[in-house]
């Protein structure tokens, strides 16, 4: 509570529109006393809404048992897709929305990395690549930098004509009727804007919903690692 009053301190507002854990861990879910001090907090008009970011669709789940669950926050993108096999129906049916997180996978769906792609020091993907400090599959989607740049390379004939393969990953998360909305990253302003204007995008196609999926069944989801 007192991090929640801070905040409403130096935002100026009374009340915070959307708060999120961030990955609490299963014993935590399970035990369920981190969702009443939300609930507590959402009663006494800090708060209006609260949601959850999790690592894994196991954990998706189970937060969708708690009542006045507002959103999930889930990684999910083209190396990633499990959470729309499993998750997403569920969310949907219970009006939670849900919030997609490292839809470029790190940067690998940017088109801009490659193997030799150094990153600073305080950079996970520098840091982090085989999880040495925390889920694997926050970094790279759990391929590693390799792997994921050899996967990405086959992904550019699939890219539409005038469409970078940024837009086309992005365009893809925004066409699941489930996704409430995405949260790429952006170090530039135009990156920002690039991002943005993706929602403007028509929809992939069919078909290349369908090469999209069949390239994940077939090359990369065996090289996934970690929760999912």
């Amino acid at each position: 509570r007192e991090c929640t009053e801070a905040s409403l301190r130096r935002l100026g507002v009374e009340a915070l529109d959307l708060t999120q854990l961030h990955c609490p861990p299963p014993a935590v879910i399970e035990n369920g006393d981190v969702f009443e001090v939300m609930r507590e907090q959402q009663t006494a008009g800090l708060i209006k809404n609260w949601g959850v970011s999790v690592e894994s669709v196991e954990e998706g789940l189970l937060c969708l048992e708690q009542d006045g669950l507002a959103s999930l926050q889930v990684i999910f993108n083209l190396f990633r897709r499990k959470p729309a096999e499993v998750l997403f129906e569920k969310a949907k049916a219970k009006n939670v929305a849900i919030i997609v997180r490292l839809p470029l996978a790190s940067g690998l769906l940017s088109g801009k990395l490659s193997a030799a792609s150094t990153f600073a020091e305080n950079d996970h993907r520098g840091y982090n690549e085989d999880g040495q400090f925390f889920n694997v599959g926050e970094t790279f989607a759990g391929l590693g930098l390799a792997k994921g740049c050899e996967l990405a390379d086959q992904l550019i004939p699939m890219v539409p004509d005038g469409m970078s393969m940024a837009a086309m990953a992005l365009r893809w998360t925004l066409d699941f009727d489930a996704v409430s909305t995405i949260i790429p990253g952006a170090s530039r302003v135009e990156q920002a804007r690039a991002n943005a204007a993706v929602s403007d995008l028509p929809p992939l196609s069919d078909e290349l919903h369908d090469k999209l999926k069949s390239f994940y069944e077939d090359s990369v989801v065996e090289n996934i690692r970690g929760l999912y």
